[in-house]
């Protein structure tokens, strides 16, 4: 489960926005996660709105005038609905004075409560791929992600099969590495997945009879990545596994892995002795690229054995003419 306390904003988003804490500093330790986010039907971060509330509502001068302006019936009403819904922090933002009631609330109810000199739509513009980021749903994965002449690969297989030897040789031409062993996936968009590294395992690559390498320290700062986004899985298959005999020489249906939601091309190479596999996997994502610029090896094949038939079929006919 992904998720961020109130604290953890403010300290990495406070010189980036220079924000000052105001109000509500009993609520620091409020927590807010994904699984929060995808049962409610509220906005992230928005302007202050009591009719739609979002998890963080940001004034500017415009909604401080208008909350001075309310009579004390509608401002009591408007701060009962803001306390109702599930409001995680208040940012008051372009330098506006803070309303009195806001000041109020934001203490009765152990609301944070924010300043900044930034514009409203400069701290949601900065704040909204930020959550979405820390916030972003997330599922672990056992392989090996590198990086890959720019796109991100996550070599997978059964243990012992030589994803770690693979990775490390693939390194040593040049790649990076991201995460080895766990692979920790966000989908941090629709159609992205974006790899990282635990802490605990970042830069270090286990290799059977080399026990732990670290990358960094080996091959230099280039050959580490701390973060990929994920768009191809290359599955090595052992000669014995039941599904070796089934794989087609010559593919034409794109097979997919789907992730989070997330479908995710795929590409599954035999495992055998003599086999280049770092000289495959750089293959592999070559022909993939062509293949989003809509060049397909395969297909161009069948076009063209489909043609030579179509040909021959025609010189038969012109022989058979009387």
């Amino acid at each position: 489960m992904s998720r961020i306390s109130i604290t953890q904003l403010f300290e990495e988003k406070q010189q980036k926005l220079t924000l000052t804490w105001e109000g509500g500093r009993d609520g620091g330790d409020r927590q807010l996660d994904d699984d929060a986010i995808a049962r409610s039907t509220q906005g992230i971060i928005g302007h202050l709105n009591f009719i739609h509330p979002n998890w963080i509502q940001v004034l500017n001068d415009p909604e401080a005038d208008y909350l001075n302006q309310l009579d004390p019936v509608s401002l009591r009403q408007n701060m009962e609905r803001l306390a109702q819904s599930n409001l995680w922090c208040i940012i008051v933002a372009g330098g506006a004075p803070v309303p009195a009631s806001i000041k109020i609330f934001a203490d009765s109810t152990h609301t944070p409560l924010f300043c900044s000199p930034h514009s409203s739509l400069e701290v949601i513009w900065i704040l909204r791929p930020y959550l979405g980021r820390a916030l972003a749903p997330s599922s672990s994965r056992h392989g090996v992600l590198l990086d890959v002449l720019g796109m991100g690969v996550m070599i997978t297989g059964e243990s012992g099969v030589g994803k770690s030897e693979l990775a490390l040789e693939l390194v040593s031409r040049g790649h990076g590495l991201v995460a080895d062993d766990v692979v920790e996936l966000y989908r941090i968009a629709p159609e992205t997945l974006e790899g990282r590294c635990p802490p605990m395992l970042r830069d270090f690559l286990e290799v059977r009879g080399l026990g732990m390498l670290n990358i960094r320290t080996i091959f230099g700062e280039t050959a580490v990545r701390r973060k990929k986004n994920m768009k191809l899985i290359v599955h090595l298959q052992k000669p014995n596994s039941v599904d070796f005999n089934s794989l087609e020489r010559l593919p034409i249906n794109d097979v997919t892995e789907n992730i989070l939601d997330v479908n995710i091309r795929k590409v599954i190479i035999p495992v055998a002795a003599g086999r280049n596999l770092a000289v495959l996997v750089e293959a592999a994502v070559r022909n993939y690229v062509l293949q989003l610029r809509g060049i397909d090896s395969a297909q161009e094949f069948l076009a063209r054995h489909q043609q030579e038939m179509e040909n021959q079929e025609n010189d038969k006919n012109l022989e058979n003419e009387p």
